[in-house]
């Protein structure tokens, strides 16, 4: 690994600033900016931002200066760079929207479904529905940007609700149950502690109570249902709501080496209250349990696109956790 540093010409906060990269491996970046004393407050993504009085220092400890361009440059080639559309200043303000559509979508099906109801069924939802909606929405998205969060975070979310779309334009779903897979995805980590089995319970849970006043019971106890689905990401073989929505999930297994080390770091950052030894076992133990299954994948698209590559990610890992 090698650690970058382009010159401090950043403005902010009555100074300017560089950027501290590495060309391999965020967790090693981690360690090294601790060695040197800099916070993870500075840490922004896939870039330390370092004031202009540490320059000096940091070159001496080994990091390579480099201009700003070439800075980009190898952060582009080594795959780390998060692309601006990903950075939360962007990324919620597209997932509030797609939380709009999705609730004006689901408002539609109650409020045609109430139309067919008899007079005697069941007390239709709250009337303020939007406001009820876009308060909900608020409130799942400050859950996903909470502070502790590094890989369960809105990046996730996006990604999952992209698989959603993907799996259901490959016909791997009834269209009309798209909008309560989606409504499932953003659930599913919506309660986030790094506690196995209890984040899920505890996230359906608070689907069921957030939900229950502006959507009907069906709707509700699927939705909740689903997030239960993704503590042990193994539904009946029947089950295509689950199938799509664990396979979006897990699709982040499939990804390009660079990404997969992303991913692998940013998971351990959410452990980080974990010990190594304990975390390596565990670990280990979670991909050697999804390399015995006969497929990761439960739908035909998954399986067709994904398969392979994430069965040569998974043994990857696993080799290094083992190796120690």
């Amino acid at each position: 690994m090698t650690v970058y540093i382009d010159p401090p010409s950043w403005p902010a906060h009555g100074t300017v600033f560089s950027h501290l990269i590495s060309d391999t491996s965020l967790h090693e970046l981690h360690d090294h900016a601790a060695t040197a004393g800099i916070s993870i407050r500075a840490f922004d993504q896939d870039h330390y931002d370092v004031p202009a009085h540490r320059y000096e220092d940091l070159v001496s400890r080994g990091a390579v200066p480099v201009s700003g361009r070439e800075l980009t440059r190898i952060l582009l080639g080594c795959g780390l760079r998060i692309p601006a559309a990903h950075r939360p200043e962007k990324l919620r303000p597209n997932l509030a929207r797609a939380w709009s559509r999705l609730g004006q979508t689901l408002k539609t099906a109650e409020e045609t479904a109430e139309e067919k109801a008899d007079d005697d069924a069941a007390p239709s939802p709250a009337r303020d529905f939007d406001r009820h909606w876009e308060l909900l929405g608020e409130e799942l998205l400050d859950r996903w940007a909470e502070p502790h969060r590094s890989y369960h975070a809105m990046t996730h979310l996006a990604a999952v609700l992209r698989g959603v779309g993907t799996l259901d334009r490959a016909g791997e779903l009834a269209h009309a149950q798209r909008p309560t897979v989606a409504l499932a995805a953003w659930f599913h980590d919506a309660v986030y502690s790094g506690a196995p089995g209890a984040d899920e319970e505890a996230s359906a849970r608070l689907a069921e109570k957030r939900l229950e006043p502006v959507l009907g019971s069906a709707a509700v106890s699927e939705t909740a249902r689903l997030v239960r689905v993704t503590e042990t990401h193994d539904p009946l073989p029947d089950d295509r709501n689950g199938a799509v929505l664990v396979d979006a999930d897990l699709q982040i297994l499939a990804q390009d080496p660079a990404r997969y080390t992303q991913y692998t770091e940013a998971v351990r950052q959410d452990y980080q209250h974990v010990a190594e030894a304990d975390f390596r076992h565990g670990r280990a133990q979670v991909l050697q349990r999804l390399l015995e299954r006969p497929a990761l994948f439960r739908t035909a698209t998954g399986r067709a696109r994904w398969e392979q590559q994430a069965r040569v990610n998974l043994r990857a890992e696993l080799e290094l956790l083992t190796r120690g």
